[in-house]
């Protein structure tokens, strides 16, 4: 970091004063948060020279247009509700097939999902579960693609987008835990898909939410699933990444993150207003963990990125975040060995590093995997048409597979 500043008049400065809205919530929240701003600092020199350059107010404007003309996160489906086993309510949203395709493209797309498959009810249901910190409306770009082909279903994990907060984390009576959610989705399946084949997609924590699904059901994963796909993701060993941080900050960051984040949750009103406050540095934060080129990203898709992360309450980053260092699903892997899988990561993602992905591949040894170049975390915003051909291909295969076994199954 000190190369790409060396050099610059002010940077130093820049990156200290864009770091210090969080250092000042921090120090609310005890001697904890104060380390939350010594991490921040090394990202705020990231987004120094465009501050030295382009003033506060025309970046304020420049988000208000964006938020305003953007169109990701529009798309909207017939709504649903299921219920967890602790009463928490988790929203979901169906898109039906269109009865008869509109215009060529269409047809030809339908087609060569569907191939000549005959009976409607023969048609998986294509069903898509989010990651941490995100909703249902990151997967904009693959819900166009399939829109009124196939059948989807995109569902708010909880606690997050239009889902309602934890009962059991309200009542302080359960930790939130990968189980957990596995035990959601499944409560979502019951709801949304109570029969038929279906396809499963996730991205990073629906990923193992999705893994968590085939540990504790797997003979539900036997009967019902036809195909996988797990974008950027990871079966366990989180406690390992280094998150692009020199060997000393990792050991600190996985130290001290939890107790940082739970100090910072019990002051979430304040932590909001210093979000709000250092609007800046938490952009550059989530380019530089969203994207593997984020100078080659729209910036309306970039806002987009910021909006949903910056839609999670700060306490509910705290409440989840515990969760992932204890996550490892490496042996429920097994159950979606017998279908078509897709495990597809970019090799720039300092979240769910690609050889996490390839430790996946290897436990599935028949799944298609991809690495995506120039890609991060957020690889389905980044690079929406690469992933939308791989999943389109994902649902080809499973359609196909399941058709040839089904004479045997029944």
């Amino acid at each position: 970091m000190s190369e790409s500043t060396q050099g610059v008049p002010g940077v130093a400065g820049a990156a200290a004063e864009a770091a210090g809205g969080w250092a000042r919530a921090g120090r609310h929240a005890g001697i904890a948060g104060a380390a939350i701003g010594v991490v921040a600092a090394g990202a705020a020199a990231g987004v120094a020279l465009e501050r030295l350059t382009v003033g506060r107010g025309v970046r304020r404007k420049a988000r208000t247009a964006l938020d305003s003309a953007g169109p990701y996160g529009t798309l909207r489906g017939t709504p649903g509700r299921a219920y967890a086993e602790d009463g928490t309510e988790l929203y979901y949203e169906v898109d039906e097939p269109d009865e008869r395709p509109d215009g060529e493209a269409q047809k030809a797309r339908r087609k060569r999902l569907l191939g000549a498959l005959g009976r409607r009810s023969a048609a998986p249901t294509v069903v898509f579960s989010h990651g941490y910190c995100l909703s249902q409306d990151a997967w904009h770009f693959q819900r166009a693609a399939l829109r009124g082909n196939v059948r989807t279903v995109h569902w708010d994990q909880r606690s997050h987008g239009r889902s309602t907060r934890g009962h059991a984390q309200i009542e302080g009576t359960e930790p939130v835990t990968i189980d957990m959610l596995g035990r959601d989705l499944k409560a979502v399946l019951d709801a949304a898909v109570p029969e038929g084949p279906i396809v499963l997609i996730g991205h990073s924590m629906g990923g193992m939410t999705v893994m968590a699904l085939a540990d504790q059901y797997p003979e539900y994963v036997a009967e019902r699933v036809v195909g996988v796909g797990l974008i950027g993701t990871s079966a366990g060993r989180l406690s390992e990444v280094a998150f692009g941080l020199p060997s000393l900050g990792v050991k600190a960051f996985h130290r001290f993150a939890p107790g940082v984040l739970k100090a910072l949750g019990a002051q979430s009103e304040l932590v909001e207003k210093g979000r709000r406050a250092t609007a800046d540095l938490f952009a550059g934060l989530v380019k530089r963990y969203s994207f593997g080129a984020p100078k080659d990203v729209d910036p309306g898709v970039a806002r987009f990125a910021e909006r949903l992360i910056e839609a999670t309450p700060i306490d509910v980053v705290a409440e989840f975040f515990p969760a992932f260092a204890v996550h490892d699903k490496t042996a429920a892997l097994a159950a979606y060995d017998g279908v078509p899988a897709l495990v597809l990561a970019g090799d720039r993602d300092l979240i769910t590093p690609p050889e996490h992905s390839r430790t996946i591949g290897d436990l599935l040894p028949a799944a298609e995997l991809v690495c995506v170049p120039d890609a991060g975390h957020l690889v389905m915003l980044e690079h929406p048409d690469l992933v939308n051909d791989r999943l389109t291909a994902l649902v080809a295969r499973a359609v196909s597979e399941s058709r040839a076994r089904r004479p045997a199954r029944a």
